[in-house]
């Protein structure tokens, strides 16, 4: 897929994903405030985080994807990775904020003073889990169409949020048996399920910064098809590394020593062309002949 149309499945993804989450917030914060439930304006909350979110992705993408130029010979891959950061970052200040809540209710005793929750919240947080895993697999199958470290920090924001919602709904029910203290539980443990993917946004972000190889699996597939091509007898070294959502390749291919300079180039081209080819997402593939 090239990066215009890339662009503009991002760009439809989100623009998805805020209108659903501005729906989702106002529908979720009204639920909250009349059914007197604090995991329904916490989680409220966090949709009004995803608004924010998918705003630094559609910037994120907008930058990473711009072509190269003379003070970015290897292109702008990179600018996604910060955002995915940020988002990650996002996440992290929201559970934090969520679980504090909890913690600080349980520790005051102030849970025992809450009024049950209405129906009104019971029916948000249904609502809310259903919409929200729908609109995760949506953006992560776009996430994974284009290798968009971002789209999937936002798919992320969804899923996180259908499980906060997931909380909400346990803890309202909890609420309405008699058990006030499973609201403010259910936020603790939403706390903790957004951290765990924050810091998995954060480690894979991480990885496409610092020049890390592709997996073992693509690697050996990249050997698979070289091994493949005719002139080329033996792979002396194969190098790859994450760029955004790009790879680059570097390999040494042994040739026969004795044909012509223009042969050795020819099999080299072939080698170049069936690598960039196969895999969809090298940006580019430098081979170095060497001679048997």
């Amino acid at each position: 897929m090239g990066d215009k149309h890339a662009e503009k499945l991002a760009y439809k993804v989100s623009l998805s994903s805020i209108i659903v989450n501005f729906f989702l917030t106002v529908f979720k914060l009204f639920a909250g405030i009349f059914s007197h439930s604090q995991a329904m304006v916490s989680d409220a909350i966090h949709s009004a985080s995803d608004v924010l979110s998918t705003i630094v992705v559609m910037i994120g993408v907008k930058i990473s994807s711009k072509a190269s130029d003379d003070n970015h010979r290897y292109g702008h891959e990179r600018f996604e990775c910060f955002a995915s950061v940020i988002l990650a970052a996002m996440l992290i200040a929201t559970s934090v904020f969520i679980g504090y809540s909890g913690i600080s209710q349980i520790i005051t005793g102030e849970y025992k003073e809450l009024q049950m929750p209405g129906i009104l919240a019971l029916a948000a947080a249904i609502i809310s889990i259903v919409v929200k895993e729908i609109m995760f697999q949506y953006t992560n199958i776009a996430a994974k169409r284009i290798n968009s470290g971002s789209l999937k920090a936002d798919a992320w924001h969804h899923r996180s949020d259908a499980i906060s919602s997931i909380g909400s709904l346990i803890g309202i029910i909890g609420a309405r048996f008699g058990f006030p203290i499973m609201d403010p539980l259910a936020s603790i443990i939403i706390c903790f399920i957004i951290l765990k993917a924050s810091f998995d946004i954060v480690k894979d972000a991480i990885d496409k910064l610092v020049d890390k190889s592709c997996d073992d699996a693509t690697i050996e597939k990249m050997k698979e098809t070289v091994m493949q091509t005719e002139g080329v007898l033996d792979i002396d070294d194969i190098k790859t590394r994450l760029f955004g959502n790009k790879i680059y390749v570097d390999i040494e291919i042994c040739a026969d020593g004795n044909q012509t300079l223009r042969d050795a180039h020819e099999i080299a081209e072939k080698v170049h062309h069936e690598i960039e080819q196969e895999f969809i997402n090298v940006k580019h593939c430098m081979v170095h002949v060497n001679p048997d």
